[in-house]
């Protein structure tokens, strides 16, 4: 309410009434100041009212009788200081006064250089009543200070004083050198810290804190209204405790600052500077952390002790410490240097005894202030709880550099895509332009992406060069033999060579010392058709003993794979390399071809990337085939990490400055060369594998196994949170204990101690590894009729002996006892691959029933089973299935069953957890000599750490029920099961007829509609003509709309294509169209 009063002693008598009533009658002492018409007659007034009480002991006594109390401070006193030495300041007691508290704190400031606020734009938090932005104003002449308070009487307050020193004794301004008042530098506002600054789009340079860091005892005290209104006592303690922020800092009454400090990281200009007061009771190191783990550079200006406020109640400390091994340090008065812990701190203080505690001045600026920035960006946006486990701080500023810009890529690549995007076989377009980019820039080689693919590992590309060519013989550097197949290197088929006599199944592996003399004498001698080799130290400067290999291997009609793993570096000034010396100035041959593992990282042990480089265009497709057909794909996290380290070396170089040095071109004079095993281009002629874009096209994918739905924010939350802490326990990444409660809530499958997991990127290379299996025993492997392509197709290129099971349309395409009897009477030595409970491709269901009959069947002709569940987890209508519990049955049939007879459990956890492209495979095996069968095999690639803890805490989090994911996971559910409908109705429409799917991702159609129709299609100067039939009509779609399914080639189900649902929802609009428009495309 505004107070009308004429004199001093009517103002006086207002004041004397309460300290609500000195306060209103403050209020309207402001809207005189605030008003030009009034304002002189204002100040004056003021400097009346100090005169009245102008002594230090009728100051104190204003305070106890009027509520209010006008004071001086001195500010500097050393010889030739030029401006004013001191501020006229108003306090009333529902503000904070000043004190030890934040003259510590102005002192502080006083040590940066007097360039520090000239001409910034600052803000302070806790400003109380504003002393500390006027001194700034008045000392640094900044741009602008932001005084901010929550307190709205202290902003009054501030206002008043800022009155109080702007103009004189007579109410006329006081201007500075630059013709300003500080009227002009100085603002106050009601803010809850950063507020007001973040809401006004106000960009900081500098922000100054001296804030509570003492929890209030009374928690409940904090959630009361804040207004002018409130109690005297109330809007005072705000100046001395605070409330919990969700922090991990709050146990140390530091959270507070931790959220002045994150609110400051989005307000503040990249080279903007914070400063704050910190009290040492909760010790200096965790002060200090508070900054370093959000990626802050500190440094301490000034230390010092004070006295602990009498007014203070430190009993919170004393609870956190019954709590937790934390020890708070507090003094025996300001002589004491023995730090005495809260509780006896308490109960000194309690016996009448002063307390003291350290106060530090910190300045900190951001390390990495662009990618700091994004990383917050990210988090403020539903990520709160990652912040606690957020660690930006480390010894290695070359740690710290590559770290933290990972974390901001994939902060970006997080808030920007809701899903990992499709990539091509070979891997990411953008990783292997910035590999290829990387090799022009500083080594001058000029490759384009096509000369670059990815792999999960340097061993996988390695074997899988072996397996494409399939040699009779190669020689492989002794070093770079440890994960091939054991079988390979203890083979003596060496022996009849000459004779020709060999299938091309069998490989013989030679190790080779790595020293080139020694290597090209093996070569000349055996003349071995594969050679994969390193290169010593001494010999990688200079291309000589590269040159020597490249020539002696041409000569004798070898592939060379050569290995620059130890030799490459990812540096701004990467040493001399023979090897890339050499392509600089001449091609690579065709027969040659160079290999590189990337696990020089320095932040994430293990995390491994690989890529070849080959300019012969059929080198790079059928490696790229490879990839898809035996591994499925290279994690995208790992090119994602290789990638920034790559990006951030090419992202200073001028465009176009360091152009490629012309080549020579190569002089081919070779022997016979080695081409790709018969068997291999068999699979790659014929395997239905994704279709890449091109340049200029833009594909719709309906035919990998990918989910491109939106990702759950628990899901980008966990996938963030594992790159983002340091120190993660052996235990938060054994995954082993979360899949084991998995498989059995969802399948009842039984698991002892004994039983072996294993783990990989994702389930295909775990199926290749049991193909092995199975091929090594002997075996054939049987798939239904209507399984997945892919897993078929690499069935064959690894050379199993393998039969298709076929199936009947009554029953869903489903295997059936007496159809897999059939089958079994003929074979020799059993596996059945069999996918379930959801069938891929096409979404029926296994039932419990159905399942246990299967499995009898096959423990009758002790057939080993890979049981695929990978496809499953998103059943339409789960009230209506029958739940798997093969825990007992299983029993049954292991004590009655042929002793080869087992079931291995394959599965992935994309699905279940909704992450998208990041995928993960386990693989659960129960039969002793199974597991030492496949662990022979031993170039898998294994998830690194950050994806196991990623899973294992999203597992657990499904485990709860918390965090959202249950309810994500059955929204979409729901999603998958709408589009399969719209999808059946839209085929329907279009002329062909649909098996209604029940669960998972895909479904399959005939294409009645369309059979035996003639088309022509004219596309990019090229013309397509063909009567359809269920093989052709996939390239159809893809020449008439960009449409990508799989034909009947793909599924084994004669006239079935399959059609994947799990897109981006406009992806899906759009492949709706596509069909819709094929159907015209045809008509017409």
């Amino acid at each position: 309410m505004a107070v009308n009063w004429g004199s001093m002693e009517e103002f006086l008598s207002q004041c004397k009434q309460s300290g609500d009533s000195a306060y209103g009658a403050l209020r309207s002492l402001l809207q005189r100041l605030e008003d030009p018409k009034t304002r002189t007659e204002a100040r004056i007034f003021l400097s009346d009212l100090q005169k009245r009480f102008d002594s230090k002991e009728d100051s104190d006594q204003c305070l106890q009788t009027f509520h209010f109390h006008i004071q001086d401070i001195h500010l500097e006193h050393y010889e030739g200081y030029q401006r004013r030495k001191k501020l006229t300041m108003m306090v009333i007691p529902s503000i904070f006064i000043p004190e030890d508290w934040s003259f510590t704190f102005y002192e502080g400031l006083n040590r940066h250089p007097d360039s520090i606020f000239k001409d910034k734009t600052v803000a302070e938090l806790g400003c109380g009543n504003g002393w500390i932005s006027i001194a700034i104003a008045e000392k640094w002449s900044p741009l602008k200070v932001y005084g901010l308070d929550i307190n709205p009487r202290a902003v009054k307050i501030s206002w008043i004083n800022l009155y109080l020193n702007a103009l004189d004794e007579n109410g006329q301004p006081v201007y500075d050198e630059e013709g300003k008042t500080l009227l002009d530098r100085v603002e106050f506002h009601e803010s809850d810290l950063l507020s007001y600054c973040r809401d006004h789009h106000i960009e900081l340079e500098r922000i100054v804190g001296c804030i509570p860091q003492i929890l209030n005892p009374n928690p409940d005290a904090m959630s009361k209204m804040i207004t002018e209104n409130a109690s005297e006592e109330f809007l005072y303690s705000l100046s001395n405790y605070c409330a919990l922020q969700g922090f991990v800092e709050d146990q140390f009454g530091l959270g507070l600052i931790a959220r002045a400090v994150e609110e400051g990281i989005a307000v503040i200009k990249p080279l903007g500077i914070m400063i704050f007061n910190m009290g040492g009771r909760p010790g200096q190191g965790v002060c200090k952390r508070l900054f370093e783990r959000r990626g802050l550079c500190v440094n301490k200006l000034w230390q010092t002790k004070i006295l602990q406020a009498s007014d203070t109640d430190i009993s919170a400390l004393v609870e956190i410490e019954k709590n937790s091994p934390h020890r708070f340090e507090f003094f025996m008065g300001l002589a004491g240097d023995q730090p005495i812990c809260a509780r006896t701190a308490w109960a000194y203080g309690k016996a009448g005894g002063r307390i003291s505690h350290a106060l530090s001045v910190y300045s900190c600026q951001l390390r990495q202030p662009n990618q700091v920035k994004v990383i917050f960006d990210f988090l403020k946006n539903g990520f709160h709880d990652i912040s606690n486990s957020l660690d930006l701080s480390f010894e290695d500023e070359s740690v710290a550099d590559e770290k933290i810009s990972f974390l901001a890529y994939l902060a970006s690549v997080m808030k920007k895509s809701s899903f990992f995007p499709y990539e091509p076989a070979a891997g990411s377009k953008r990783f292997r332009n910035l590999i290829a980019g990387f090799m022009k820039t500083y080594h001058h080689i000029p490759l384009n992406v096509n000369n670059v693919i990815t792999f999960p590992s340097r061993a996988v590309a390695i074997e899988n060069a072996l397996r494409l060519f399939s040699p009779k013989l190669a020689i492989v550097d002794e070093h770079l033999t440890q994960h091939l197949p054991r079988h390979w290197l203890t083979s003596l088929a060496i022996e009849n060579t000459e004779t020709d006599k060999l299938s091309e199944d069998v490989l013989t592996v030679i190790e080779a010392p790595r020293q080139s003399d020694l290597m090209i004498e093996l070569i000349k001698k055996l003349k071995p058709q594969v050679v994969v080799t390193g290169m010593a130290q001494f010999e990688a400067i200079t291309s000589s003993a590269f040159e020597h290999l490249l020539d002696t291997t041409r000569e004798i009609g070898s592939r060379i794979f050569l290995d620059i793993s130890d030799h490459f570096e990812l540096s701004s000034l990467p040493s001399s390399n023979g090897v890339l010396k050499y392509l600089a100035g001449t091609p690579l041959p065709p027969h040659a071809s160079i290999v590189c593992g990337l696990l020089k990282n320095q932040v994430y042990s293990d995390l491994e990337v690989a890529f070849v480089i080959s300019e012969e265009e059929t080198i790079f497709k059928a490696l790229s085939k490879t990839v898809e057909l035996l591994e499925g794909n290279t994690a995208p996290i790992s090119q994602y990490y290789y990638g920034c380290i790559f990006h951030d070396l090419l992202a200073f170089q001028l465009a176009g400055r360091h152009l490629p040095s012309e080549r020579e071109g190569v002089k081919m004079k070779s022997g016979e060369m080695i081409g790709f095993a018969s068997s291999a281009i068999s699979v790659l002629d014929h395997a239905e594998l994704s279709i890449t874009e091109t340049d200029n096209s833009s594909l719709v994918h309906m035919d990998v196994d990918q989910s491109f739905l939106p990702i759950p924010s628990a899901v980008k939350a966990a996938i963030f949170e594992s790159f983002a802490r340091q120190n993660i326990a052996e235990a938060e990444i054994d995954v082993t204990t979360s899949i084991r409660q998995c498989i059995k809530r969802n399948y009842g499958f039984p698991t002892v101690s004994e039983t072996e997991f294993i783990y990989a990127d994702c389930p295909l290379p775990l199926f290749n590894k049991l193909v092995l299996c199975c091929i090594q025993e002997g075996g054939t492997l049987c798939f239904p009729a209507g399984s997945n392509g892919n897993y078929v197709s690499a069935a064959r290129f690894l050379k199993a002996n393998s039969v298709i099971i076929p199936t009947e349309s009554d029953v869903g395409f489903k295997l059936t006892e007496k159809v897999l009897t059939k089958t079994f009477e003929t074979v020799n030595k059993p596996w059945l691959y069999i996918s379930g409970p959801t069938i891929n491709p096409t979404g029926l269901i296994y039932s419990n029933k159905e399942m246990e009959n299967i499995l009898n069947i096959c423990a009758k002709f002790g057939a080993r089973v890979i049981l695929d569940t990978s496809f499953s987890g998103f059943e339409y209508d789960p009230r209506g299935q029958d739940d798997w519990h093969l825990e007992q049955s299983l029993a049954k049939l292991n004590s009655s069953a042929e002793p080869s007879f087992c079931v291995s459990l394959l599965g992935r956890v994309d699905f279940k957890i909704l992450t998208g492209g990041l995928t993960f495979g386990f693989l659960v095996l129960n039969q002793p000599s199974l597991v030492e069968t496949l662990h022979s095999f031993s170039g898998l690639s294994k998830p690194h750490g950050t994806l196991k803890y990623t899973v294992k805490k999203l597992l657990d989090l499904r485990e709860q029920n918390a965090g959202g994911l249950l309810y994500a996971i059955s929204e979409q559910g729901k999603l998958l099961e709408s589009r399969s409908k719209r999808l059946k109705e839209v085929l329907e429409n279009c002329g062909w007829e649909v098996l209604e799917a029940h669960a998972g991702v895909s479904m399959v159609a005939k294409p009645s509609a369309y059979l035996g129709k003639n088309v022509t299609l004219e596309k990019d100067g090229t013309t397509f003509k063909a009567t359809l039939d269920d093989s052709n009509i996939r390239e159809a779609m893809l020449k008439a709309t960009g449409l990508c399914i799989n034909s009947a080639s793909w599924t084994g189900i004669p006239g079935y294509c399959r059609f994947t649902i799990a897109l981006e929802d406009s992806e899906f609009e759009c492949a709706l169209d596509c069909i819709v428009r094929f159907k015209n495309v045809v008509k017409t």
